[in-house]
């Protein structure tokens, strides 16, 4: 099962949803679920934008070319789009691994223009992952094994500044990024991972890169993929890709990564996305390897993850789609009422999984339940592993 997250993969596409943000929503901005079609060989890969309705359903507007070509496959953790809605700026930011970074105005759908870094960054094996901050982009090459970094101008516009070479401990290649305030978390394929300090805008190593305690435990079977960090700062959530369900907790409260505390369940077969919820109270977990979706209950003030609620198998599993992949909300306040998951096949789906809470004598209880109009076929990627939403999560 590692070395399948090393290697490329060869389906689908995505769509994904989520209910107005408050920033998007005061522009007048319209709602889309955002598809990474990551298209490879002759075919120029694009990104489709689908209207999102009050209830949930999703309609086609339109693709915008990436300008280069995708390999319809790569990491599960590497996000290959990244959202932006600053007061000042709303942009859609969509790499392909031929290492072309499309920069698209929200409000129009209209290209501002793209971007690459420098002669030696590109992302051939397996894609570019994006993480956005208000004034800078970061992209994980990673053939190169390098982060770059891009300063976005007005009108969305990106302009290459510089590479800051990184590595995991064992060699590993790096994989997700998340990023919060001034640091930059990311994970490598070895199992380890790290931080760096963004006040400069070049991320600069916080001298803390670690293997996980879940990777140590397992001696490499299980090792850190997604990463998401709480709104305020104080932990980075780790989804593993395991023969299980792991999740790791780091309180980064001192500005640096501290040893992981390990959550391990037999709910299903691995957990390589994560994505709190909008309050987070709950955390989503793809379960990327099984054919289902697991909440977990979080409580912020600890960090203590707690048993929740794993969906029945998700409809087409084998006969439509391999693989289950990144997750967007459904909704942008409390738990986010369930997740749009990514279906990787050829062509792609996109589950629709609505959560529902209760409170009780013995604690709080939940339930996944697959919608009756999921899955929703996107007929554009053969290899869907991101997807996005516009507006963004606020955090």
């Amino acid at each position: 099962m590692k070395s399948f997250v090393k290697s490329r993969l060869s389906l689908g596409a995505a769509l994904f949803a989520g209910i107005l943000g408050a920033s998007g929503a005061a522009r007048g901005a319209s709602h889309y679920v955002i598809a990474n079609n990551d298209q490879a060989g002759f075919i120029v890969a694009n990104v489709s934008f689908y209207n999102v309705s009050p209830s949930g359903l999703l309609t086609f507007k339109q693709t915008v070319s990436t300008f280069g070509n995708g390999i319809s496959g790569g990491y599960f953790g590497t996000s290959r789009l990244a959202v932006l809605d600053s007061g000042k700026e709303q942009c859609v930011f969509a790499s392909d691994a031929s290492g072309t970074i499309v920069e698209i105005v929200a409000s129009s759908l209209a290209v501002a223009g793209n971007a690459q870094g420098s002669q030696m960054d590109t992302g051939n094996s397996n894609g570019i992952g994006l993480a956005v901050s208000d004034e800078y982009l970061y992209a994980s090459f990673t053939d190169s094994n390098t982060i770059g970094t891009f300063k976005v101008e007005s009108g969305c516009g990106l302009t290459f500044l510089n590479d800051t070479p990184v590595t995991g401990l064992g060699g590993g290649v790096i994989n997700a990024m998340a990023i919060h305030g001034n640091m930059l978390i990311a994970t490598y394929t070895d199992g380890s991972i790290q931080s760096f300090d963004l006040s400069g805008g070049t991320p600069l190593s916080n001298d803390d890169e670690q293997y996980s305690t879940a990777t140590v435990k397992s001696q490499g079977a299980s090792y850190p993929n997604s990463v998401d960090i709480t709104s305020d700062g104080r932990l980075a959530i780790f989804g593993d890709t395991s023969t299980s369900l792991v999740v790791e907790v780091s309180n980064i409260s001192s500005g640096k990564l501290t040893p992981t505390f390990v959550y391990k369940s037999t709910a299903s077969i691995n957990s390589s996305n994560v994505m709190l919820s909008p309050d987070e109270s709950v955390l989503y977990v793809s379960n990327t390897e099984g054919d289902s979706v697991t909440a977990l209950f979080l409580d912020k003030n600890t960090g203590k993850l707690s048993a929740g609620c794993t969906s029945g198998p998700l409809r087409g599993i084998s006969s439509n789609f391999s693989y289950l992949a990144s997750m967007v909300l459904m909704g942008q306040t409390g738990n986010g009422g369930g997740v749009y998951v990514a279906e990787y096949g050829s062509p792609s789906w996109i589950g629709i999984v609505r959560l529902t809470t209760s409170s009780g004598t013995s604690g709080q209880k939940c339930s996944l339940q697959e919608d009756p109009t999921s899955p929703v076929e996107d007929t554009n990627s053969p290899g869907l592993l991101s997807i996005g939403s516009y507006p963004p999560r606020s955090f």
